[in-house]
């Protein structure tokens, strides 16, 4: 229903156009409008054409005025009408759940910087889209390079890999210079190959030393057909029948005799060497009839134990043995790790005295080396070490970004054979023994776990981060089960490897007196050991991994490859200041005082550096020290 006209107005007849006249002539107590007849043309359809031409373009061409008594006012500000009710009509009421406040029109918002800020990013948008199209017209060979005001963009024309329909595999061994330069060959010609390391699959050894009739590692097969090592490649190369010899070969379909690349299984060896421990059986019997439930031990709520009586019942009436030698079988299982008592007090016990499987550790959760415990008899802690360092040795070799192994490719890592089967080592490590390793070897199993689980961290949780909550997520919360106990990046760093010292900024140790953990401890530890370290960020040391038997010479080049470093150390002989890398302050107590430390760092510095600092300890005067920035961003 339309409403009825407002005094004063014809029906007939409707505002066209309405002026706001100020202040001139309209006094608070006569308000008046402006209202013009609308044209006979305009209802004859003749369109807005006639309404503009009609349009009043002068107060003196307004028709007539009227005041009314209701005190409606009726504006147009360009072209938009603003209307106001009359106080005594009655207000419309707004939708149910409407907002009290009106929504803004988008000619509200358009606000001239709006438009002139749309504007600049529309234009500067298709500057960048014509100045890249015009890249792909070029047909130079290289890098394409161009800059625009604050952006950078550069076009990098990557060549094709070469299609060959043969394939190219050459067995390989881990640290192995041979096998390093013959890798580096094949991508540096761009060239498609499959590398079988034999430490990563031991169980294609048998097959390689038949086929080579027991030649040693590298040697490379064209197809089926045995090329020979490094020797044979070079020769190839110096004659220039190298890639005759390719385009020869493998312009033919590889047949079914050429060895078969890599693919996700097993590993074999492992599965054939892995023996079920003898106590195997006892557990499965404990696990299915002994009681677990939480109990109050003194003034403690302690969750998911049962009793050392209670466990003494179930493996009398299950084994049929006296209680001597039931004790005797919970002994066992304690030292085997597969049972604790629930505060370390003592191994077992029979009595009223409270213990745990190790699946029901409160620290089980946070530790990324369990899924389930691990029954098998674990391998020796030196075999362990020694297959660590292989599987990680290839993996730097296989995904790190460049030659000097400073940045990794984590998303190929994660995805890679190579980190599976670490994956499957280190839950052996559940149980095993590490008390059977003698102090260098406790160095370098310590040393090289803990920068694989860096790595492992990284996949996971991701990388440290300049957040400390980051931090301390990536170093106290991302944890293994090592011989029954668990261990994080920072308890291996501060508690074994360091001999068990406070971590810089707090206030206790990583191992309290009566901690099991403390008695793997290094006895002396070597300050060399924190350029062995690495963390997995771009202020870190370059990650490495080590071997008993050149422990001492690789942590020196370590050091010497990281104190020379352009954050390294600086001797600013002018104002008499040292910078020195960071760690050296957070680990100061191992360094010694300063003055013990610029000497120390001397025979790890170049000549220029060393001889610089040398003259500004010997001149009398006392030297500044300062230390640099660390950058916690992830080195990838």
């Amino acid at each position: 229903m339309k409403p009825s006209p407002a005094p004063g107005i014809d029906s007939a007849s409707s505002v066209d156009s309405l002026y706001y006249r100020g202040d001139e002539g309209i006094n608070n107590s006569d308000r008046s409008i402006c209202h013009q007849k609308e044209d006979d043309d305009l209802d004859q359809g003749n369109g807005n054409q006639n309404a503009e031409e009609n349009h009043p373009k002068d107060e003196d061409e307004i028709d007539r005025v009227h005041s009314f008594d209701f005190g409606a006012r009726f504006v147009v500000r360009d072209e938009v009408l603003m209307t106001q009710p009359h106080s005594g009509l009655p207000k419309p009421e707004a939708p149910p759940g409407a907002s009290e406040q009106g929504v803004p029109s988008p000619e509200t918002l358009e606000t001239p910087a709006l438009v002139a800020i749309g504007k600049f990013f529309r234009d500067k948008s298709a500057t960048i889209t014509r100045r890249i199209s015009s890249l792909k017209s070029e047909e130079e060979d290289g890098v394409k390079e161009f800059n625009l005001v604050g952006v950078k963009v550069t076009k990098s024309l990557k060549e094709d890999k070469k299609e060959l329909n043969g394939r190219i595999t050459f067995f390989s061994r881990s640290n192995c210079r041979d096998s390093g330069a013959m890798r580096s060959f094949f991508r540096k010609n761009n060239l498609n190959f499959f590398e079988i390391n034999i430490d990563v699959y031991p169980e294609r050894e048998k097959e390689f030393l038949e086929r080579t009739n027991g030649a040693s590692p590298p040697q490379m097969f064209f197809n089926e057909k045995l090329i020979g090592g490094l020797v044979a490649l070079n020769s190839l190369r110096n004659s220039g029948t190298l890639e005759s010899k390719i385009e020869e070969i493998l312009s033919q379909k590889c047949p079914p005799e050429a060895p078969s690349p890599p693919a996700y299984a097993f590993d074999a060896v492992a599965m054939d060497s892995a023996v079920k421990d003898e106590m195997t059986a006892v557990m499965r019997v404990a696990r299915k009839c002994v009681p677990i439930q939480d109990r109050v031990m003194t003034i403690k709520f302690v969750k998911n134990c049962f009793s050392g009586a209670e466990l003494v019942e179930v493996l009398i009436h299950h084994l049929d043995c006296g209680r001597k030698k039931a004790v005797e079988i919970g002994k066992k299982l304690a030292r085997k790790h597969f049972i604790h008592h629930v505060s370390g007090e003592n191994d077992f016990e029979d009595g009223n005295h409270y213990y745990r499987f190790l699946e029901h550790e409160p620290f089980i959760p946070k530790c990324h080396n369990i899924r389930v415990v691990n029954d098998f008899e674990p391998n020796s802690a030196s075999a362990l070490s020694q297959r660590l360092f292989c599987l990680m040795s290839a993996i730097l070799e296989s995904y790190s970004l460049d030659d000097d192994r400073k940045h990794l490719d984590y998303v190929r890592i994660s995805n890679s054979e190579e980190f599976r089967r670490y994956r499957a080592l280190v839950e052996d490590l559940q149980r095993v023994d590490l008390m059977t390793l003698s102090e260098k070897d406790k160095l370098v199993f310590f040393l090289n776990l803990h920068n694989a689980m860096a790595i492992h961290a990284v996949t996971r949780i991701g990388p440290p981060g300049p957040m400390i909550n980051h931090r301390i997520a990536f170093f106290s919360e991302f944890m293994y089960v090592l011989g029954g106990y668990s261990y994080s990046l920072s308890t291996i760093t501060n508690g074994i490897l360091r001999g068990n010292r406070r971590t810089p900024y707090f206030l206790v140790k990583p191992f309290s007196k009566g901690d099991k953990r403390l008695e793997l401890a290094l006895e002396k530890p070597n300050p060399l050991i924190h350029f062995g370290i690495w963390n997995a960020a771009k202020g870190s040391r370059s990650i490495r991994f080590f071997t008993t038997k050149g422990i001492d010479c690789e942590l020196r080049t370590a050091a010497r490859a990281y104190l020379q470093r352009e954050d390294g150390v600086k001797v600013d002989l002018t104002n008499r200041i040292v910078y020195l890398p960071k760690i050296i302050k957070w680990y100061a107590a191992d360094f010694g005082d300063d003055k013990e430390i610029l000497k120390w760092i001397i025979n790890f510095l170049n000549p220029s550096q060393a001889g610089l600092l040398t003259h500004l300890l010997s001149d009398g005067s006392s030297a500044n020290i300062a230390y640099q920035g660390y950058d916690w961003s992830l080195d990838t």
